[in-house]
This record gives structure tokens, sequence and C-alpha cells, in this order.
């Protein structure tokens, strides 16, 4: 495959505020994401890097190696490098634990851009849930190396964090900024996955196209004494995530929503799977035949 043209990239600030091979590095990565090159698409090479930028070869190996950490490139000694298939992250669906928890259990550093928060008007299903209107809307961006993954939409109640800011919550745990400053953590709970399509909007701030498919996790969550303590919405991009699920015979956490289920099993969000009598294992294979097939059919529509 012939190298990617780079007639686009800019020219780099000498000033010295920032390093250069940081700068380089900051272009490549918009580069490959503003052109969507794809798995295996090769760069220019080093020697070529360096007459474009105007920099020594050491600054260029930098900031190749910074990308390669991050799992964007591919490096191959005596070769161009080249753009690495899409980095593949899990999440467990059935723990109370956030995204940015799991994500640094694992090592990998999770970006946050809040994109708002403020009161407003919730939805029927929502403010029945909280039992009052009176919410806080907060909606976010995540980001894994400056590439987008999920955006979040999160109702909490206003009574319950008075006093809580937007800029409280940029690159950090809502349930860490909860637990730290209010005494709220989060207790039991129910999650939902769906396989949904991209509108305009979404695929704007996912970075993909739209009728793309997207996993979908809905959940609504207590706080340790029980309350209602928040109703999340999150769209992941797919490509990106994969929905781990812990099966155990002792307990199970996960009920999937079928879409010829009776609407009732759905208005049950906190029975364990014993108390319905259905095995656990087959509750698990169930969820993971309804999204492959919802996928599939979103594939085909895309």
């Amino acid at each position: 495959m012939a190298p990617a043209t780079h007639d686009a990239l800019p020219i780099l600030d000498r000033s010295g505020d920032i390093p250069l091979h940081a700068q380089v590095a900051t272009l490549l990565r918009g580069y490959i994401r503003t052109n969507k090159l794809a798995a295996g698409a090769v760069l220019p090479s080093e020697a070529a890097l360096c007459d474009r930028f105007g920099v020594a070869r050491s600054v260029v190996r930098q900031a190749l190696a910074a990308l390669a950490t991050e799992g964007l490139i591919q490096r191959e000694t005596g070769r161009p490098a080249t753009v690495a298939a899409p980095q593949e992250h899990r999440r467990l669906v059935q723990r109370s634990t956030g995204l940015y928890e799991q994500f640094a259990q694992s090592g990998v550093a999770l970006q946050t851009r809040v994109l708002a928060f403020a009161r407003a008007e919730p939805p029927e299903d929502v403010a029945a849930f909280f039992g009052t209107t009176q919410l806080l809307m907060l909606e976010r961006l995540r980001h894994v190396a400056d590439a987008p993954l999920a955006y979040v939409r999160t109702w909490l109640p206003a009574d319950a964090v008075p006093g809580l800011r937007a800029e409280d919550l940029a690159d950090a745990s809502l349930h860490g900024v909860l637990t730290r400053r209010f005494g709220l953590r989060p207790g039991a709970g129910r999650n939902q996955i769906r396989a949904v399509a991209a509108d305009a909007a979404l695929a704007t701030l996912l970075d993909t196209r739209a009728g793309i498919p997207l996993l979908m996790l809905q959940g609504q969550g207590m706080d340790q004494h029980g309350r209602p303590l928040e109703w999340f919405t999150t769209w992941h991009r797919a490509e990106q995530l994969v929905f781990d699920v812990d099966v155990s015979v002792g307990h199970e956490s996960v009920h999937p929503r079928l879409q010829d289920a009776p609407a009732q099993a759905a208005a049950e969000p906190f029975a364990p799977a014993a108390a319905q009598g259905q095995d656990p294992l087959a509750r698990a294979q169930a969820l993971v035949v309804e999204l492959s097939a919802e996928l599939a059919r979103l594939r085909g529509q895309s």
C-alpha cells in the first residue's frame, strides 16, 4: 500500500511552549483520525516526516513511539509505520463501578470532556424513577488517547449534590466525586444493553458515520441507602468496546429483555435470576444472541 499523503499536515509552533515531538504526535494523530485512515494504511517514512516538519529524526521517533504506545500505529524496524487496527476495550456491564474506574483498573487513561451540566426537564420515565423533576442533566464525552469512545447522558437528583460543578467532573470519575464530596456510593441497580444506529448528532460526537451501529448501555442506580442516585445512558463505538458478562450459578445480575418478552419482565428492576427461575448461563447466552442479531441487522442498514 502506498504511503498516505501528508500535504494537509500543518506546520509546528516553535515558540517552545510545547515540545516538538508532542506537536508532531498530536498532528499525526489528528491527521489519521480526520482522514479516517484504515488499519494497515502506511504513514510517510521517518525521513519524509523529518523533511515535512523540519525536525530531527529523534523528534519524529519520539512522536511515533507515543502513537505506538497508544495503540494507534504499529512500527517495524526498517519500515514506515502503519495505522493499527482499532484497540479493543472491555467493560463489565453488571458492575456498579463506572467506565472511568474500570478503565483505570486496567491501566487505560480515560479522558472526560463535560459538554453540559445544568437543571433540565427530565423525560417522564426518568422523573418517575427519581420521584421528582428537580434533576440535573450531565452530558459527557469520553476519550481514550484523544479518540472518542463514548457519549454519556446522566441524570442526578439536584438536592443530593449541592454545589457540584461541571469543572469538578472534567477528566474525573463521577462516582468518585459523588463518594468523596457527598458520601454517596453506587449500590444496587439495573443495566440494559441495546444495539442502536447512530443518528447525525451521535455520529458527529463520536466521529463516526450516521447509521453505524452503536452499543447503548442504559442504567438506573441506587445509592448505598437504596435511594435513586443516577439514571444514565451511554452510547459506545461498537468497534472499540466489548461488553463482558460474568456468569455464575450462585448470582446473576444481568437481565436481558428480548424484543418479544413480556413488558412485565422489564418492570422488575432488581429481581435476581434465581427468583425468576431461569438458568443464569441461558440468560447470558440469550443476551449475546440478541445483541449479535441486532448488530447484524443494523450493519445491513448502514
